[in-house]
């Protein structure tokens, strides 16, 4: 499984709409909307290969209206407490 984070630019009256048509967008598992400048929304997207990756951003998100800019993090490994935590716990003493 191919994770990456698209950071979004959008024209500030598209905000709310946009993040609701990304949510419905195949291949994006969440949205969130973020302040501190850097963009408007962050898409977690979450495909099989990278060619669906490519089609996610390029044809499915950039092509919704409001969008102004996008970059693409592609992750390369996940760190979770919650992971490590299940993995160590021994249930109930």
């Amino acid at each position: 499984m191919l994770h990456a984070f698209v950071l979004i630019d959008a024209e500030p009256a598209r905000v709310a709409p946009l993040a609701d048509a990304l949510a419905g967008t195949e291949g994006i598992t969440e949205v969130f909307s973020v302040a501190g400048g850097v963009c408007d929304l962050v898409a977690i997207v979450r495909v099989q290969h990278h060619d669906e990756l490519a089609d996610v951003v390029t044809k499915r998100i950039a092509a919704l209206e409001g969008i102004e800019s996008t970059t693409t993090l592609v992750a390369f490994q996940a760190f979770s407490r919650h992971d490590l935590e299940a993995i160590w716990d021994l249930g109930p003493a």
